[in-house]
Order: structure tokens, then sequence, then C-alpha cells
């Protein structure tokens, strides 16, 4: 007689998992940043549908503070549905059309990135050269576009990877624009914490992530066009290979009918109000203003240890400090101790700088006092334990 109880297989059990207890940690690495308890609140109010009309205000109001976090007043200014990634690729891959020359630079991880995304959007890719570690020079740019005439011209504005913020933007945009190529700016670590005009600066597309300058959650990522390059992306005679990011379909939605194309990522919306309200609350310079003061204690706290920055002061970047490792000290137990004894996030280097340097991001709700206190405090402990004396 056969039991009709049968006995679970171990593989068939439900599996036993506790409550979420994710640790409480100090985040001044490279992104995410502290979160502001009022974007946390935001994202516990109650969901609507991404169709209903309360929900599209909000949408508008996103809109118009993103705008004003920009410094632009295009009308096509969105938050993309995913991480700074993918506002990159919808930038890149709406703007690039196969047969079309992007210049990229090579002086730090995300320019490669910049490359890569091009590519698979079936654009030739050419690069304009510059070490890791220093920013583009105009004159480099300009002989890069007499000798390759490039469509579309990338640069990151605020280079994550290596702590370099880009200077003399304008000079870059008017060589460009001299060449009739469409700009595309990286601001992913600087929207909200750098000065950046999108406008006066002559910027055709800019995108950002939220979860840098902004302390946000990722998964609503910034990103503006103006209308010269929104009539490039509407004029392509092939669709762009993403049916996701395709911004001719989107424009159904953030545009004027707002008609269904995806379900937007409705709490990360509610948290990136919130975020650009604080922004908006504080004022875009003044923010800018207390990301130089508040990281520029950081940086005279990390020379009194005896550390040594990566950019030199022309184009230090506020919002990503890259700090070199001393000789004889290891980065990762470093980091490992910070992580284990304090609670304290930063992280090593990317690409050609892993191991040479530490990033330590003073970004957004991060970029205060008591966290540069902090951090100074516990990056003194850990270099002693290695026998590392400022």
């Amino acid at each position: 007689m056969s039991n009709s109880h049968t006995e679970l297989g171990a593989d068939e059990r439900p599996p036993e998992v506790g409550e979420l207890t994710p640790p409480d940690r100090t985040l001044m690495g490279p992104g995410p940043s502290d979160v502001h308890p009022r974007v946390l609140k935001g994202m516990s109010t109650p969901l609507v549908g991404h169709l209903d009309p309360s929900f599209v205000e909000i949408m508008d109001e996103v809109q118009e503070l993103l705008r004003y976090t920009f410094r632009t007043d295009n009308q096509w200014t969105i938050p993309v549905s995913g991480t700074g990634s993918a506002s990159m690729e919808a930038a890149i891959g709406n703007l690039v059309e196969p047969g079309d020359t992007m210049l990229v630079p090579t002086n730090g991880y995300f320019g490669g990135r910049m490359k890569s995304m091009a590519e698979r959007a079936g654009g030739e890719v050419v690069e304009v050269d510059a070490p890791w570690g220093e920013p583009l020079d105009p004159v480099d740019v300009e002989r890069a576009f007499d000798e390759h005439q490039p469509d579309v011209f990338g640069f990151v504005h605020a280079e994550t990877s290596t702590g370099v913020l880009q200077p003399n933007v304008p000079e870059l945009t008017d060589i460009a624009h001299d060449h009739d190529a469409f700009v595309i700016a990286d601001c992913v670590t600087s929207l909200g914490g750098v000065e950046m005009r999108v406008d006066e600066w002559g910027v055709d597309v800019a995108y950002s992530g939220p979860q840098k300058c902004l302390s946000c959650p990722p998964g609503a990522s910034p990103l503006t066009l103006n209308d010269r390059a929104m009539d490039k992306v509407l004029d392509r005679e092939e669709q762009p290979r993403s049916w996701y990011l395709d911004l001719s379909l989107l424009e159904g939605y953030w545009g004027d009918d707002r008609s269904y194309h995806h379900t937007a990522p409705i709490t990360n919306v509610y948290a990136l109000r919130e975020a650009l309200r604080l922004v908006a609350e504080e004022g875009i310079e003044e923010r800018w203003a207390r990301h130089r003061e508040v990281a520029g204690d950081l940086k005279a706290g990390l020379q009194d240890l005896g550390l040594e920055m990566n950019a030199p002061d022309e184009y230090w970047l506020p919002s990503l400090n890259a700090v070199r490792v001393p000789d004889g000290v290891d980065d990762g137990a470093v980091i490992d101790h910070l992580l284990d004894e304090y609670d304290l996030e930063i992280a090593s280097g990317l690409g050609d700088l892993e191991g040479d340097i530490w990033r330590i991001g003073c970004m957004g709700y991060s970029a205060r006092p008591k966290n540069v206190e902090y951090v100074l405090a516990a990056l003194k402990d850990a270099l002693a334990e290695q026998g590392h004396e400022a």
C-alpha cells in the first residue's frame, strides 16, 4: 500500500532563510554611497501603477529635478530603468549607428567600456590616448579629430578608476562641434557632486548613475539628450540593437503620450525623486562647494598620514579620491581590516591601477565631516597594523 504523503527530497524542501540583516556599513568606496534616511523612507511608501496618474506626476517632477541637476533645459531628460551602465548603454547604443565612428579615451577603465558598447552598437572605434591618471589634452583630442573625423566623441568627466576630473570640458566640446560630431559625457561620478553644466558646456548627451553623488540606490539612472542628439536617434535607418533601451520607444513612455513600454522600477523612481529633492533643497552650487570642502579635508588628512594622491591638484576629483598604496603595504589587507573592524568600505584599484591605489569616495550623504574623521582614524589604525606609521 503506497503512502500518499511521500517524504520530500532534500532539493524539494523550502530553503530556510533567516531575517534580512545586512551589516550597517559606512560606505566610503567608489559607490554606492550612504543613502539619506529620507530616501530610504521614500522607498518604503506604497506602490502605485507605473501608469497611475499620481505616478505620471512623479515622473514629471523627476524629469524637472534632473534638468536642474544636469543644468540643462533638455526636454529629453529621463531616468533609465537600470543601473548607470544601462544609461551608458542607452546613450551610446542609440547615438552610435552601424558605420559611425566613435572617438573614446584610453585614460581609464570606463573609456574602455565606452569602446566595448560602441563596438556592440556596430560602430567603428578610434582612440585618443592619455595615460591612466591623467585627463585628455585638448591638443590630442583635436589631432584625433583631424585624423579620424569621428561622428561621436565620448569622454569621462569624472574617471572613477583613477580619481581624475576632466578639466576644459568646453574646449573638448568645441573641438567636436567644429567637426560636426556629437559629444557624450560620462557623469556617473560627477552628477550632483562636481560642477557639470550640460547646456553651457555644449554636451549633447550625458548619463549618470544614482548611487554616487546623488546617494540613491541603483535602479533608475539619469540620462539627458539635447534636441540635436534626439533628432539623430529618431532619424536612424536601423533600429538600435536593444529593444529595452531604444529611446525612440521610450519616448512614448517618458514623452507626452505616457504610453506603456515597460514597467518602470517604481520604488527606485520614488528614491530618485527624494534624492533629487535633497539636491534642490541644498542648491546645486552649494552642493558642489560642500563636496569640495569636505573632500578637501579628507585629502589633507590623507596627506597628513603620509599618503600620496594619485591625481595632481589641478585635476583632483573631490568625489573619488584615488590614493597611492605605500610601499610595503598590502592594499587588500587594509581594505579587509577596515571592513572587519570598522564596518567601513573603501575599494582597491581597477584595471591598470589594480593593487596600486585605494579609491575613497566622498559623495552625497557620505560627504560629511564625521565620515571623513572616521575613515582617517580607521585608515591610520589599519596602516599601523602593517607597521606603516604616519
